[in-house]
């Protein structure tokens, strides 16, 4: 069984009005070290936009593979034999969306939502992992498990 699922999230949207108001603004201003601020920090911001319009999950082997996207800047990679267990799980507002530390401990890399799927790995480590499809998600990992552990 292989598992590639992308899920697409209207958040990377307000990233893209933000930037595009902080374009018009730089260009309609006269000083030249505010204009320049400005263009720059658009241009992150488109950036931040294109790398955060979706979150593909995907089977890579060994390894399952988390990447932001289009602009893959932001991926992380997760041995099989490393998995301990996994639990379908909802996440909290608290909990957050982006890549972050979570106040319910371990690392959380969420696009959109509110379901996701916990990863309990080696040296106690927590991984979140935010996900629109997280049945057949928790499903393939817990597939992965049991086929490492034979």
């Amino acid at each position: 069984m292989r598992y590639d699922h992308t899920q697409k999230a209207p958040f990377y949207l307000l990233l893209v009005v933000v930037a595009s108001g902080m374009f018009v603004v730089a260009w309609s201003i006269p000083e030249p070290v505010a204009q320049f601020s400005l263009a720059a920090g658009g241009g992150f911001t488109a950036i931040l936009a294109l790398a955060f319009r979706q979150l593909t999950i995907r089977d890579n082997g060994d390894a399952l593979l988390i990447c932001f996207g289009p602009l893959p800047l932001f991926r992380r990679s997760v041995l099989y034999a490393d998995l301990e267990r996994v639990e379908q799980g909802r996440s909290s507002w608290f909990d957050g969306w982006g890549i972050h530390i979570s106040p319910s401990g371990g690392w959380t890399w969420n696009l959109w939502g509110f379901d996701c799927v916990d990863v309990y790995m080696s040296r106690g480590r927590k991984l979140r992992i935010g996900t629109d499809d997280p049945a057949e998600l928790a499903a393939f990992l817990q597939q992965q498990i049991s086929s490492t552990e034979k």
